[in-house]
């Protein structure tokens, strides 16, 4: 195992394509970390520059303390999961699994000893003879993940390896490699663009946009203290509602039309009076006929025991989510007007509209 740090890492692509923008981070030994971001935003970039199979334009990336820049990605010491399994067909999952082994002319005996440790541990003892077209997806990807345990790597690199699954395996293999993880204890990288699959796996997570780490911190830092209105609006399901509003000098709130909303003066920081300012509240902190807002009803999505109302305000999308049959009118028509506000349990969340950036009491 090892640590994994980036000092000022850069990476710009010919005609001056800035892609990562100076990065600096920390992961200690042992940690799991998950780099989640939308397509584009530089995470696959920023994992294989820390592979090897991409070049670094500046700063520095060190495993166990060892500057790795300019090492091959076979010296690094790391050991990667892709999307793709990327499984030799013509091979048994042994060989499979073996493969890499025997490219480093370790014993016959060794080699035995650790695919089957490996596949002890994934499960896959009684499969050891098959070949990759007759396994299941899940089963493919466990043997890819068996191909990196036996090299005994110090950093795991996983670049969206559920991508290729289906919903309920995606479920059974994020429980999979969480188990891994507290068995091996292998300090691990993880990209993906599923946010449920970064608030599941990760023991701190990295929200990047448009190669800028936005936040940095632990899902439960992250879900109840975004640290601007993209992570607001990125970690979450639903995402946060951001509200365009003006605070009065008495801390009132007024939408963009300057109606009147009915929230607590209280709940308003007292550097925002006079000042506009967005307003988030989370789609599971609102109720149904509670004082706040006035909203058109645009469409009801019944999930089961629950409710998706979307709605707007003006020209503000919101979505509210509750139970199923909490008003008697239910289900809700379409083009109703309905009151919603907070539940009164949790603060409501404030950003500065020009940056972005949380705004504190």
């Amino acid at each position: 195992m090892a640590t994994l740090s980036f000092n000022k890492v850069t990476k710009t692509y010919p005609g001056n394509i800035a892609v990562i923008h100076g990065i600096d981070m920390e992961i200690a030994d042992g940690e799991f970390i998950v780099i989640v971001g939308p397509s584009g935003c530089g995470k696959s970039t920023l994992m294989r520059m820390v592979a090897g199979l991409e070049g670094i334009s500046g700063g520095e990336i060190s495993i166990d303390g060892k500057v790795v820049n300019k090492l091959e990605p076979a010296e690094r010491d790391i050991a990667m999961v892709f999307q793709n399994y990327a499984l030799y067909p013509h091979m048994t999952v042994f060989d499979n699994m073996a493969y890499g082994l025997k490219i480093r002319k370790l014993g016959k005996a060794e080699i035995q000893r650790r695919v089957e440790d490996a596949a002890r541990i994934l499960e896959l003892s009684h499969l050891l003879e098959r070949r990759p077209r007759q396994l299941s997806g899940g089963q493919r990807q466990r043997v890819a993940m068996g191909r990196a345990i036996v090299r005994d790597p110090k950093v795991f690199l996983f670049d969206e390896p559920l991508s290729n699954l289906d919903a309920k395996l995606r479920v059974q293999m994020r429980l999979e490699i969480q188990k891994l993880h507290h068995r091996l204890r292998t300090t691990s990288l993880y990209v993906t663009h599923d946010q449920v699959e970064a608030m599941t796996l990760a023991q701190r997570m990295v929200v990047m946009n448009k190669g800028i780490p936005e936040q940095i911190g632990t899902p439960a830092q992250v879900f109840e203290k975004p640290a601007s209105t993209f992570v607001a609006s990125f970690i979450g399901s639903p995402p946060m509602n951001l509200i365009p509003v003006q605070i009065d000098d008495q801390r009132q709130i007024h939408d963009a039309d300057g109606a009147l909303l009915q929230f607590d003066a209280d709940s308003v920081p007292a550097s925002l009076r006079n000042r506009k300012a967005i307003m988030g509240i989370r789609p599971e902190h609102m109720q149904l006929h509670a004082s706040g807002l006035k909203m058109e009803v645009e469409m009801v999505e019944i999930l089961g025991s629950e409710q998706l109302i979307h709605g707007r305000l003006g020209d503000t999308p919101i979505i509210l989510r509750c139970p199923v049959g909490v008003t008697k009118d239910y289900p809700l028509e379409i083009g109703e007007a309905v009151q919603v506000g907070s539940d009164g349990k949790h603060p409501l969340h404030w950003f500065d509209p020009e940056s972005g950036k949380r705004i504190e009491d």
